[in-house]
């Protein structure tokens, strides 16, 4: 009761306060209105403290903070009724927001002439430099010049072992014209800067045939190509269930052709409108590449008991030994890898990569040599 009183005395003085101050310029706040706010004010920092630190510190928005916490209370995809896990959009705005701030200082931009910007000073020193196994052994070297690892999940020494990811044998085995590498695209409609509205040979699938055709013709490794489209349901642009549909597919594609050995899921990044991801080679301006591993771990919950995936080493291998043979060949053309907390299907074979080739704002042309580009390395690694 003693409590109540001294409540509603509080509560008068406040308003007392308020009206007094009402015609102060500095204090907007009137009798009734100023005392509702702080009635709201208390009820904030007595049960929700989170929001007032966010509104009065100014260091992170509300919104941002809020889909922070979603993102980890409730991770991708989901069990239901012991069915396959429903995965939903993975690859939203706020993921290449996130992806864009920590590899700006990787990106080249194009200035308004025409000419790629780039760090000279970084691209040189790794032309020169000898990536010796004694660097690639120290984990914050590796983690630093190798690896972005997103705000919703973790790694450490241990499963980013440069040592055993490297002795990891990638090749595969000719055996004849059978199929030995599989290229689908889980996003099928992702489009670039100049491509043209409904010709699928400007979009990432076009890019998918181009990467095909290099490895067939020009390195002699039976490619196939899967076109089949897993983002629009009833006409209309929708990923929620992308990985699901895909994932049904690309297993009875495996079951026929047992002789697949690689998996290529052929993405198109998105990023701000301002951002270019290119490089130059062979003085020809050629769009960035990125490989993406997903860890099946969240930072907050540990591993997602519903996301197995038995071959993220194997996994974590191929990126790591393509991303190596980029840094000798090519360097600028790979992106840091990047590790985030989902699947993304890559529990279906251990030679698996998902590649997030240029983005929204790379021409077609530029993503056409990327993918001439990324063949060399394919060849490079898994040839025999």
């Amino acid at each position: 009761m003693a409590v109540m009183v001294l409540m509603a005395i509080c509560l008068l003085a406040a308003a007392w306060a308020g009206t007094m101050l009402a015609g102060k310029t500095k204090y907007p706040y009137q009798g009734r209105e100023y005392v509702n706010r702080e009635i709201l004010k208390c009820a904030w920092k007595l049960h929700m403290p989170e929001f007032m630190y966010i509104e009065e510190t100014g260091k992170e928005s509300f919104e941002k903070w809020l889909i922070n916490q979603m993102e980890l209370l409730f991770p991708i995809g989901y069990m239901a009724n012991g069915e396959e896990e429903k995965t939903l959009a993975v690859e939203d705005e706020d993921t290449y927001r996130l992806i864009l701030k920590k590899q700006a200082e990787d990106e080249n931009e194009v200035l308004e002439d025409g000419t790629v910007k780039s760090n000279k000073e970084k691209i040189e020193k790794t032309q020169t430099a000898k990536i010796s196994e004694k660097k690639l052994k120290n984990y914050a070297y590796l983690r630093s010049h190798f690896y972005t690892v997103d705000q919703t999940t973790k790694t450490d020494a241990k499963e980013l072992d440069a040592g055993k990811l490297l002795k990891k044998n990638m090749k595969i085995r000719k055996d004849g014209s059978k199929p030995k590498i599989l290229i689908y695209h889980t996003h099928s409609q992702e489009a670039f800067k100049d491509s043209k509205a409904g010709d699928k040979k400007t979009s990432i699938v076009g890019m998918g045939d181009i990467l095909t055709k290099e490895l067939n013709d020009t390195y002699r490794i039976p490619t196939m190509h899967h076109e089949g489209v897993y983002d629009l349901i009833g006409g209309k642009m929708d990923r929620s269930r992308a990985y699901q549909l895909a994932e049904v597919k690309v297993r009875k594609t495996l079951k026929k052709y047992p002789s697949i050995e690689v998996v290529i899921d052929l993405h198109r990044d998105g990023v701000g409108n301002n951002t270019h991801l290119v490089t130059s080679i062979d003085g020809k301006k050629t769009g960035q590449i990125m490989f993406f591993n997903g860890l099946s771990r969240t930072k907050k919950n540990g591993d997602i008991a519903y996301l197995k995936n038995p071959y993220i080493q194997d996994n974590l291998a191929f990126s790591m030994q393509m991303q190596l043979a980029a840094t000798k060949k090519y360097p600028g053309f790979a992106r840091r890898i990047y590790l985030k907390s989902y699947r993304y299907n890559m529990h279906l074979m251990p030679k698996y990569l998902l590649i997030e080739a240029g983005a929204q704002t790379n021409t077609v042309k530029e993503m056409q040599r990327s993918m001439k580009v990324l063949a060399d390395l394919l060849d490079a690694v898994v040839d025999p």
